[in-house]
């Protein structure tokens, strides 16, 4: 045990040693900064121009809309070009898109068609970064390094969403609202150059066990609506694929409705500490997955990610329950740390087994399956948990209680996922 402890620091910073890698981390962070910029960006000019709500409603939209649409194509195109060139030329459309929208906000030629066409194109490009970024990692470092690079690359996005937004905002407070789109630019144009510095390894096509197995051979069919096919076919072939699957898209119901609505429900009606106890609540989620990813890092190795996967649907469950039952703020936070610390630690595996038993020629696709239902899950729990909380905080979190409960059951009534090394 002390040894294990010991090395657990060298383990997880192991990959940063890498020059390839620390580009790729530093490419990553600085698009996710750029992401949280262009979300604050986008409402404060839109308000600024409109002060119409719905008008901001309508902006998010166009840009959440292609986003959720295209990742089957983003993921399609990322295992049949290059998922590093799909980053670079990204990166720099983005960098091109926020500099047109701060350029033109600074000239007073903005308007609001322009900005919905602006955020459409955002998003529709956004959609061939996501999957590529995460299926990037296994040709930029060896498979032994893939938990500890995943944790790091983890940290450094979590970071990126807390301090984009912020950073956004008082850059806005400071200047003008179309400073922050020239700033973003600058973010996106940055991650460009870092991703065309590194120099990726060969493809391989790395076999799975199981039913899996040579289901991604040579590829014959080259239209786009077969090879998005035959990602969903993979993916939903293999049992153990369809139960990472399904516990991503439970928990992304999890963070849309319970975590956004139903913390504000708790922090004004249950909790009655207002914004300032929401702030602690998301705070505290944010702090326990990261904590929980820099840990599944360090600790390295193949644990089950079959039984881990179990373990966090049952956990985030019991939270959930408590969340409804208990009115106790120190209680709450102690809560919600502990589901945010279990989200980022089985992340990590979760994650590492799928690009390490994935085949790297369909790869991509199969990220791109897991994000389309995580969008997907996304609007459903906000619409049922909106619903819900009118009702009371026990009915909303009881829901997505019963929910894990029934994910982790299925986990653990098949053999050859609970053994999924």
């Amino acid at each position: 045990m002390a040894t294990t402890l010991a090395g657990a620091g060298p383990r997880l910073w192991a990959p940063a040693r890498h020059r390839p890698f620390q580009l790729l981390w530093l490419g990553q962070s600085l698009s996710l900064l750029g992401d949280g910029f262009s979300v604050v960006a986008f409402s404060w000019i839109t308000l600024g121009l409109t002060g119409s709500t719905l008008t901001l409603g309508y902006v998010l939209a166009f840009q959440a809309v292609p986003r959720a649409l295209l990742t089957l194509v983003g993921g399609s195109l990322g295992d049949s070009l290059s998922t590093r060139t799909l980053m670079i030329a990204s990166s720099w459309t983005r960098a091109g898109l926020m500099t047109g929208v701060g350029v033109a906000g600074l000239t007073g030629q903005l308007t609001v068609w322009m900005l919905c066409a602006a955020a459409a194109a955002f998003g529709a490009v956004d959609a061939f970064f996501q999957p590529a970024r995460v299926s990037i990692l296994p040709s930029v470092v060896d498979e032994s390094l893939l938990t500890p690079a995943n944790a790091l690359l983890g940290a450094g996005s979590r970071i990126a969403a807390v301090a984009g937004p912020a950073v956004g905002g008082l850059v806005i407070a400071v200047t003008r609202a179309p400073v922050a789109f020239l700033v973003d630019a600058v973010c996106f144009a940055l991650c460009g150059w870092c991703v065309a510095s590194i120099r990726t390894r060969p493809r391989t096509a790395v076999r799975t066990e199981g039913d899996a197995a040579g289901a991604a051979g040579p590829e014959s069919r080259t239209s786009l609506a077969d090879r998005i096919r035959e990602g969903v076919t993979f993916t939903l072939r293999d049992p153990r694929l369809r139960t990472i699957v399904a516990l991503d898209t439970a928990v992304n119901f999890c963070y849309a409705g319970p975590f956004t609505v139903g913390f504000a429900t708790l922090a004004d009606q249950v909790l009655r500490g207002g914004s300032a106890t929401l702030g602690v609540l998301n705070g505290s989620l944010a702090g326990g997955a990261m904590l929980g990813t820099l840990a599944g890092g360090a600790l390295g190795g193949r644990p089950r990610v079959g039984l881990l996967v179990a373990g966090l649907a049952g956990w985030l469950g019991a939270g959930m329950a408590v969340l409804g039952l208990v009115h106790s703020t120190p209680a709450v936070v102690a809560t919600v740390l502990a589901m945010g610390f279990a989200i980022g630690f089985q992340g990590v595996f979760g994650l590492s087994w799928i690009q390490r038993n994935i085949p790297q020629d369909v790869l991509s696709r199969v990220v791109s399956v897991d994000m389309v239902l995580g969008y997907a899950a996304a609007p459903l729990s906000l619409i049922a948990c909106g619903a819900l909380a009118r009702v009371d905080t026990l009915a909303l979190f009881g829901l997505v209680a019963a929910v894990l409960a029934l994910t982790g059951l299925a986990v653990l009534g098949s053999r050859q996922v609970r053994e999924m090394r």
